[in-house]
Formats: C-alpha cells, structure tokens, sequence
C-alpha cells in the first residue's frame, strides 16, 4: 500500500472538470485500486459522483491511498496528477 497526503491549491477544489480526469486517471492503473480521503470519508476514487460528493474545496488535505500490483506506479501518477491539476 502506497499513501502520501497532498493540499488542494485549486481555488475552487475539486470540480467537475478536474475531478473527471482524476477519476479516469484513477481508473488507468490496473489491478490497482485507488482511494481519496477527505473530510473524514472515504472513496474510490474513479467513481466520479462519490469523488464530487466529497465537497473537496481548496485547502482541504486529502489523502492518497494506492492498492494492489501497480501501486507505486499509481501513487505516482496521481501525485503527479494533483500537481498538476489541482
């Protein structure tokens, strides 16, 4: 299992066109199941409308969490992701 915490710098969180391609970015890493903790809730993280409900707004830490044969891989991509979008 791969985890790493990261802050939402987006001024408006994590809204619907981000959170797509995060969700389909989650979703490209297979055999391995990614999960965002935010708020105390937990979620698959390529299932976009649990993904919106978490209300994620900027300054919100989340927590990454990568499980299964490609986990490092995924940790990765989706930290670079964050990065990048968010």
């Amino acid at each position: 299992m791969k985890q790493f915490s990261y802050v939402i710098k987006d001024e408006l969180g994590i809204h619907a066109r981000p959170a797509g391609l995060f969700a389909k970015t989650a979703k490209s890493f297979a055999d391995t199941t990614v999960s965002i903790t935010a708020n105390g809730k937990t979620v698959n993280a390529g299932q976009l409308m649990k993904l919106m409900g978490l209300g994620v707004k900027q300054g919100t830490e989340v927590t990454i969490t990568c499980e299964g044969a490609n986990e490092e891989a995924a940790a990765a991509g989706m930290q670079a992701f964050l990065e990048a979008n968010l």
